[in-house]
């Protein structure tokens, strides 16, 4: 049997709370899943300002449906799928998902899309100039000369060495919080470290270091202590 977890957006708060919109997207999922076996786990419903790019509730589908071994369904995916911001997180995911009104819209398709958009690019592009500017407010001399440039040369890669420090603790950090979405409730169920690494490798989510069902007490352990409050 094919278990769903269906995700619908509203643009307010108050078209959330009339169901304006909201109803037509159930109707349209009820539609997609006529005939056939299957479950719907649970619904997720997203109010977005239009301000915040974050989205909580795809969040928390995307957890249950890697919990559940459900499939995404996506009510409404027209507009998002302009959205860079949700292509990645879609994609990144791995979720398998079908989109009630895209039904062409493949995880094949959202790949071309982020492909196209070349965010990535864009993103490696401005944090090298971040860093340089960065570098040049500390003192860094950038550029080419010709007295000292041996001296210059090791400064330099001291300096890049720092950054490219303080670009893996950044990306190890946010990972970690990331991480920590899908501990934070087996946490409040009471579960051990040890229970919280078996739950974990049932899930497709991977280690820090990039492995799929090799979570242990100690690698959870390390999430938890990675998003301590830092005293000095």
């Amino acid at each position: 049997m094919q278990r769903y977890v269906a995700y619908y957006r509203v643009s307010t708060a108050k078209q959330g709370q009339s169901g304006l919109g909201l109803e037509a997207q159930k109707k349209a999922v009820t539609d997609h899943l006529n005939g056939g076996e299957w479950e719907l786990v649970a619904e997720y419903t997203e109010v977005e300002s239009g301000k915040n790019s974050d989205r909580p509730e795809l969040k928390e589908a995307i957890r249950m449906c890697r919990l559940t071994g459900s499939k995404l369904l996506v009510a409404k995916f027209d507009r998002l799928s302009r959205n860079l911001h949700f292509i990645t997180g879609l994609m990144e995911s791995k979720v398998p998902f079908t989109a009630c009104d895209m039904p062409e819209a493949t995880e094949l398709t959202i790949h071309i899309m982020a492909s196209m958009a070349q965010y990535e690019a864009k993103m490696i592009s401005q944090r090298t100039k971040t860093s340089l500017e960065a570098a040049k407010e500390r003192g860094v001399k950038l550029g080419t000369h010709r007295e000292g440039a041996h001296q210059f040369n090791k400064d330099h890669a001291v300096e890049g060495s720092k950054v490219s420090v303080e670009v893996r603790q950044a990306k190890a950090n946010e990972y970690a919080k990331e991480i920590y979405t899908y501990i934070e409730p087996l946490q409040s169920e009471g579960l051990s470290l040890n229970a919280i690494a078996r739950k974990l490798n049932t899930t497709a989510l991977k280690t820090p270091r990039g492995k799929q069902g090799k979570w242990t007490p100690t690698t959870v352990k390390n999430i938890l202590k990675r998003l301590e409050p830092k005293t000095h």
